[in-house]
């Protein structure tokens, strides 16, 4: 007959047991997330981008520098910083439809070697399809690689009224299309901005100081993906 004192040896040992086996397998598990997340990582470097290279800047107002002075934008910032020829393609009040529609000539005028897609915004302010808006997103940034072109995707922030509390967060789409489509994206840089009044010339647009911090978080963000040497 087992007595209690090895009975309770025999419990602790096979507790003991029972942990070591948890523990190993939450080691696996996690050395496993460590390794997919490092090889996407990996998966998103991209190649650096030469000096006066051809980069295009799509998006809506944002890209096109509405609320500062002419040369204050961030594409002209980010020109200037990098010796690119950056062509600014924002225009204000554009959807992502009307972006995708107008993108086939851009893509064949000036064949780009990097495409910036910062576009979203007018669709969450008009409360339009989260659908629809993902799906043109997706197709601009299809078009994009179909021309050989890399793609760093900015994300928007979704519609909110904290934004003068200093909240904002980008939709969710943007993070969810850079994981589907392999490519790199740059998120929280207009939360961060226009969340902050000294940096908005109104609600919605920057300030020069803003699209100054805009372009500096852009070009950490180049750098870090290899965008830019």
């Amino acid at each position: 007959m087992t007595t209690q004192q090895e009975w309770q040896g025999h419990t602790s040992a096979w507790t003991r047991r029972q942990t070591m086996q948890r523990m190993g397998a939450g080691l696996l598990a996690a050395c496993g997330l460590w390794a997919l997340s490092a090889c996407s990582e990996r998966a998103l470097v991209a190649q650096p981008v030469p000096a006066g290279a051809t980069v295009l800047a799509l998006g809506d107002s944002l890209t096109q520098g509405v609320g500062a002075a002419t040369a204050q934008d961030f594409p002209s910032l980010l020109a200037d910083s990098t010796g690119w020829h950056v062509v600014n393609a924002g225009v204000s009040g554009d959807t992502s439809a009307q972006a995708l529609a107008r993108l086939p000539s851009l893509l064949a005028q000036y064949q780009p070697e990097l495409v910036i897609v910062g576009i979203g915004g007018n669709d969450f302010l008009r409360r339009q399809s989260t659908q629809a808006t993902k799906a043109n997103v997706e197709a601009i940034v299809r078009a994009c690689l179909d021309a050989k072109a890399q793609v760093l995707l900015v994300g928007v922030p979704e519609v909110n009224l904290l934004a003068s509390t200093g909240w904002l967060k980008d939709h969710a789409m943007y993070a969810e299309l850079a994981q589907q489509l392999g490519v790199p994206l740059l998120a929280g840089a207009w939360s961060e901005v226009l969340a902050q009044e000294r940096l908005r010339s109104d609600q919605v647009h920057a300030n020069a100081q803003g699209y100054a911090e805009f372009a500096q978080l852009l070009q950490a963000r180049l750098r870090q993906v290899g965008l830019l040497a």
